[in-house]
C-alpha cells in the first residue's frame, strides 16, 4: 500500500493525514519509495521467488538445516471440544495457502474464457495447440526415460510452466518483447494451468470418498444459492468456500482444486455499467455540493453509496483478482518456494532410479517444452487451424517455448504429489531447480540474440488492423 496517496499540489496542507507528524511521514515515504517502485516492476515477483528459493537451498544445506526442517513440521491447527484438526506448517502452506493461489488461477481462467484470449476459438487456437504440445512432449520424454520404473508416476512434473518467472524473463528483455508475444505466452500459461489442474485432479488424487464429495457439493451449492440471492460481499462466500475446501480434502482430491472451482464460479460481469456508475457519481457529488449541512453524519450515506457504486462498476473477478494479486505474488508463492525448494544436496541422488528422474525432468523441461510448443504451433499453422499473431515470428515462438520450460512452482507442487517424500522427491526437486534456472538463462540469452527491439514497435497494432491484414 502506498503512503503517498495524495499529492501536495492537490490537497495542500491536507496532504498529510490528521495526526500524522510531517517530518516522520516524509522519512517514511523516502524509505518506502524504492520498495514501491520495485513492487511495480513486472519482474519483481519472479525476483522475490528466486530469492526465496535461494534462501531455502542455502538454509537446507547449512549447519542450521535442522531448524529449516523442524520449522515446516511445526504443528498448527484448532481444537473445539472433541473436534480437532491439526497439521504441520508445510501442509498449511501447500494445501491451504496454495488453494488461494489456485483460486486466483481459477479467476484468471474465468476472465479469459469470458472476454480474453480464450473467448474466441480463432484467437485461442494457437496458444491451445502450443500448450498441448508443451504438455504432451515433456511428459513423453519423462515416460521414455522412466519406462517400466515406479518413478514413471512423475510424468506430470515437467508439464507445468511457472508464469511468474516466465513473465520476469520477458520483463528483463524490455522492448524486445512485443505485446502480441507477451499475450501469447500469458494465454499459453493459462491453458497450461488448466492442464495442470486436470492432471492433479485426475491422476494425483488419493482414494475417493463419497462423503467428501457430498460435503464439497454442499459448499458449491451454497455458493450458487448465495449468488442467486444477490449476495455481493466476497467475505460472505468464505464459509462455503472453506466447506468446499474441506470436502475436496476429505474426498481424496487435492484441496487446492477447491480454489479453482470457486474461482470459476465467481461472477465475471460488473453490476453497474460505466455510464450507470458515472450517473450515480455525478448525482451524489451534486447532492453533496449543494448540502447545507456537511458534517460526517450527513455525508456518510452518500459516501457509502458512492463506495458501493465504485466497487460494483468492476466485475467481482477483476476486483478480487486485483486484491489478491499482491498477496499471491509476494507472499504465498515465495512462502511456497521457501518451504519446498530447500533440497538437501546430500539426500538427492543420481544413483539407480534417481538418474532417470533427474534427467527425465531436465530433458522434459529444457528440451521437451520448447520442442513441444514449437512443433505443435507449427502444425497448427500448417494445417490452417491457427495463424501466427501479427508481429510474431517463429523465433518468438521458440523463445516462448524456452520460457515455458521454467517449471518451478507448479512443477515442485506436482512433484510433491507424485513422490510424497524421500530421496526421489529431493532428486526431482533438484532437477526442477536446475532445469528452471537453465531454461530461464537460455530464454534470456535467446531473447537478446534473436529478438530485436524494432519487432515490438511493428507489433503495436490494433486488433481490427490485425484482422484486416489477415483477411487480405
Amino acid at each position: 500500500m502506498t503512503l503517498n496517496i495524495f499529492s501536495d499540489n492537490k490537497l495542500g496542507s491536507r496532504a498529510n493525514p490528521p495526526g500524522a507528524w510531517k517530518p516522520l511521514r516524509r522519512w517514511a515515504q523516502v524509505l518506502t519509495a524504492p520498495v514501491e517502485r520495485f513492487l511495480h516492476i513486472q519482474a519483481s515477483s519472479g525476483i522475490i521467488l528466486m530469492l526465496a528459493a535461494a534462501v531455502a537451498l542455502i538454509w537446507a544445506n547449512s549447519q542450521w538445516s535442522h531448524l529449516y526442517h523442524s520449522l515446516w513440521h511445526t504443528p498448527l491447527g484448532f481444537r473445539l471440544g472433541n473436534l480437532s484438526f491439526e497439521r504441520d506448517l508445510h501442509f498449511w502452506i501447500n494445501d491451504g495457502l496454495m488453494a488461494i493461489f489456485f483460486f486466483v488461477i481459477g479467476l484468471e481462467i474465468r476472465r479469459e474464457i469470458h472476454q480474453g484470449e480464450l473467448s474466441e476459438m480463432r484467437r485461442a487456437a494457437l496458444p491451445l495447440f502450443a500448450a498441448l504440445g508443451g504438455m504432451v512432449v515433456p511428459a513423453g520424454v519423462f515416460i521414455m526415460l522412466n519406462q517400466g520404473l515406479v518413478t514413471a508416476q512423475g510424468w506430470g512434473i515437467p508439464m507445468a510452466t511457472d508464469i511468474a518467472f516466465a513473465v520476469g524473463v520477458m520483463a528483463l528483455l524490455g522492448k524486445r518483447i512485443s505485446p502480441a508475444l507477451r499475450i501469447f505466452l500469458l494465454t499459453l500459461a493459462v491453458v497450461d494451468d488448466i492442464g495442470a489442474i486436470l492432471i492433479i485432479a485426475i491422476f494425483y488424487s488419493a482414494e475417493l470418498s463419497t462423503l467428501g464429495f457430498a460435503l464439497a457439493a454442499i459448499g458449491i451449492l451454497f455458493i450458487f444459492l448465495m449468488q442467486k440471492l444477490g449476495i455481493r460481499s466476497p467475505w460472505a462466500y468464505l464459509a462455503p468456500a472453506l466447506i468446499t475446501w474441506g470436502g475436496t480434502y476429505a474426498a481424496g482430491i487435492h484441496p487446492t482444486i477447491a480454489g479453482v472451482v470457486v474461482g470459476l464460479m465467481t461472477p465475471v460481469r460488473a453490476w453497474l455499467e460505466t455510464d450507470q456508475f458515472l450517473d450515480i457519481a455525478e448525482t451524489k457529488v451534486h447532492k453533496i455540493r449543494h448540502m447545507k449541512n456537511r458534517d460526517e453524519a450527513a455525508l456518510l450515506p452518500h459516501l457509502s453509496q458512492l463506495n458501493t457504486a465504485r466497487k460494483e462498476a468492476v466485475s467481482p473477478v477483476e476486483r478480487i483478482q486485483q486484491g489478491l494479486h499482491g498477496w499471491v505474488a509476494f507472499i504465498i508463492m515465495p512462502l511456497f518456494a521457501l518451504a519446498n525448494a530447500g533440497v538437501p544436496f546430500g539426500e538427492a541422488s543420481l544413483a539407480n532410479d534417481g538418474f532417470n528422474v533427474f534427467w527425465g525432468v531436465m530433458f522434459g523441461l529444457i528440451l521437451g517444452k520448447p520442442v513441444g510448443v514449437f512443433l505443435f504451433s507449427w502444425l497448427a499453422v500448417q494445417l490452417k487451424i491457427a495463424r501466427l499473431p501479427t508481429g510474431v515470428k517463429w523465433r518468438g515462438i521458440f523463445f516462448v517455448g524456452l520460457c515455458a520450460g521454467i517449471g518451478f512452482t507448479m512443477a515442485i507442487f506436482i512433484a510433491q504429489l507424485a513422490f510424497t517424500s524421500g530421496q526421489t522427491l529431493e532428486t526431482a526437486k533438484l532437477a526442477i531447480l536446475c532445469a528452471s534456472g537453465l531454461a530461464a538463462g537460455l530464454a534470456f540469452a535467446t531473447g537478446l540474440i534473436l529478438l530485436k527491439p524494432e519487432l515490438a514497435d511493428g507489433a503495436a497494432r490494433t486488433e481490427s488492423e490485425a484482422e484486416a491484414s489477415a483477411d487480405k
